[in-house]
């Protein structure tokens, strides 16, 4: 536990005054109807939506994770993240601009926009459900839990003190400012989140426990975890921590900010922007800031945290207030934090109470608009005027609230949770990449994908098959435990799509008219068009996705360049960092030329 000195205090709460206030400010406008509540009249720009879902990720429970990752894998672990850079650029160029065209209120109507009949209702209901409630605050527990931890070794508060602190001011803002509250203060938030992080790496590594990055880099507890790519003569570590997340994992399943196809809070902003071109330009900004540069004040910590606390017993020791069932490696990032200096030390705390808003404040919003817009409005009470679908959203607001703060307090760590989200989802995130480009996707494919994907992890998670299958003697290594459940999902929802009914040439002609997606997938609605859809063939747009994978694949050298730059220059490797750095400019150049060919100026 800490002493919080008067300058500490002061600006801890200096930023909630602002937020707050910024809250009640735009509460007069947010709530007139559901579209200002939800996505701001869809008149955000690029900058501001990016600057927004930076923010957004930027939770308490990241860099308690990124801790999590290095100080058990490595620096390399990361790429159990890092490879939804492939899923973030494809959002970028190829979906983010037929979100925007749907002009849907949230990404869980486009499933009546893109499906028909009962199949389609249902599926729109059940998935706002199993996201907007169920993913959803678990993804907000995982970040509860994170502030629970920094709570007890920082300040010595007990879990359910923490949980009603910082739930309470987080649901009285979101419940008052609704999206537009939520995107201004992320402007707010970043800055101060940012500068806390950067804060403290500095500070971190030049204490005289560590003595400097020279010292760091080669400390004995530290120099066998620095590489960037894991161990290509190590088979095992190779699949687990690298192939699998670079060629299953990005396509092939769901999580929160990292959807296939796009999706969630992500959709949201997209959904939000101006145009088409600021929906593009917000999800690019995004993907630079998430990967290249923000991971490194994160991973210097975790690796300085190494040096101080070698082993959860030494956490342990210096932090025996701390519960049983809450010690967990991610602890170390919040116990390295404790030896900031006063002011630094409440600009860090100001800035992981600011990540936590801003990550929490997203997603009771998001939540919140899957319960009234495809909920309620939709099978409850679809008469309902838009001042009391607001109400409605308010009250939905602190309900999740508290039922994820109830599962915050049953978890242990940040890197369990990921892999739970993960699995769960595994196998359903071809479907969002297919169901805008194949024509053959049914309401019936994404339901079998989801049953199959869920049951599929429980019975591996919760019963002896998975020990059978991927214990010792197994019967398949346990890095191939994510493939067969990609696999086995994958198959299921094949065979159901197949042997199902198409949807309708109505809803198929419909949805196609809306959103022109293109390409030989449609090719067959098309020939089959009637005399009366002669509008639909002649509004057809050039198909721009092969010039979209492409300026992806240029994308992913050029983040990827600038990241691995700055991480070797860090690691004073200087001749792969100017490589690299050269890899960066050149790709950058190409991108922008490959990019004003497909649409022009982005901004």
């Amino acid at each position: 536990m800490i002493d919080l000195s008067t300058l500490d205090l002061v600006i801890i709460i200096a930023l909630f005054a602002i937020i707050l206030s910024v809250g009640v400010y735009v509460g007069r406008t947010s709530g007139k109807d559901t579209a200002q509540y939800f996505l701001s009249g869809r008149s955000m720009p690029w900058w501001l939506l990016g600057l927004s879902m930076v923010a957004t990720t930027f939770s308490t429970d990241t860099p308690n994770l990124v801790t999590d990752i290095v100080r058990t894998n490595g620096v390399s672990g990361n790429w159990v993240w890092w490879a939804f850079l492939v899923t973030g650029l494809l959002t970028v160029f190829v979906y983010a601009k037929l979100w925007r065209k749907s002009e849907v209120n949230t990404d869980i109507e486009f499933y009546e926009l893109r499906y028909g009949g009962k199949p389609g209702k249902f599926l729109r209901v059940f998935r706002a459900v199993y996201l907007g409630i169920i993913f959803n605050v678990l993804a907000m527990a995982g970040v509860t839990l994170a502030a629970i931890k920094i709570g007890e070794v920082m300040l010595g508060l007990d879990p359910f003190t923490t949980v009603v602190i910082a739930g309470l001011i987080t649901v009285v803002f979101s419940a008052i400012g609704g999206f537009k509250g939520v995107v201004y203060t992320d402007f707010i938030l970043f800055f101060v989140a940012m500068a806390g992080a950067f804060g403290a790496a500095y500070y971190i590594v030049g204490m005289p426990e560590i003595g400097g990055l020279d010292a760091l880099i080669s400390h004995e507890n530290v120099k066998d975890k620095l590489n960037i790519l894991p161990d290509f003569d190590d088979t095992s570590t190779l699949i687990t921590l690298l192939i699998i997340p670079l060629a299953v994992q990005w396509w092939s399943s769901w999580y929160p900010g990292s959807e296939p196809g796009g999706g969630g809070y992500v959709a949201q902003r997209m959904l939000a922007a101006k145009d088409e071109n600021h929906a593009i330009g917000a999800t690019f900004f995004y993907n630079i800031m998430h990967y290249a540069i923000r991971p490194w004040p994160w991973i210097l910590v975790a690796l300085a945290s190494l040096v101080v606390f070698p082993d959860l017993a030494s956490i342990q020791e210096a932090f025996p207030n701390v519960s049983e069932d809450k010690l967990g490696h991610d602890l170390a990032y919040s116990a390295m934090l404790t030896m900031l200096p006063s002011g630094l030390l409440g600009l860090v705390l100001a800035s992981l109470s600011a990540a936590y808003m801003s990550t929490i404040s997203t997603h009771l919003n998001w939540g919140a608009s899957y319960v009234v817009n495809d909920v309620y409005a939709q099978q409850i009470k679809p008469e309902a005027s838009e001042k009391e679908l607001v109400a409605v959203g308010r009250v939905t607001t602190v309900i999740l609230m508290v039922i994820s703060a109830i599962i915050a307090l049953a978890l242990t760590n940040a890197l369990q949770l990921f892999d739970i989200i993960l699995m769960f989802g595994a196998g359903t995130g071809l479907i969002f990449i297919l169901r805008w480009f194949w024509w053959r996707i049914n309401a019936w494919t994404e339901i079998s994908a989801m049953i199959a994907s869920g049951v599929i992890s429980l019975l591996i998670a919760f019963t002896p098959l998975g020990e059978t299958l991927f214990g010792d003697g197994g019967v398949f290594p346990a890095y191939a435990k994510f493939p067969f459940v990609v696999f086995s999902s994958t198959l299921i929802w094949g065979i159901v799509t197949f042997i199902t009914q198409p949807e309708s040439k109505e809803v198929l002609y419909r949805f196609y008219k809306k959103t022109q997606p293109g390409g030989p997938g449609w090719k067959k609605v098309l020939d089959d068009a009637h005399e009366d859809q002669e509008e639909l063939i002649q509004t057809t747009e050039a198909w721009s996705v092969p010039s979209g994978i492409l300026a992806m694949l240029i994308g992913c050298v050029f983040i990827y360049s600038a990241m691995f730059t700055m991480g070797y220059f860090i690691y004073g490797e200087t001749t792969k960092a100017f490589a690299l750095l050269a890899t960066c400019i050149i790709s950058g150049f190409i991108l922008s030329r490959v990019w004003k060919k497909i649409k022009g100026k982005v901004l």
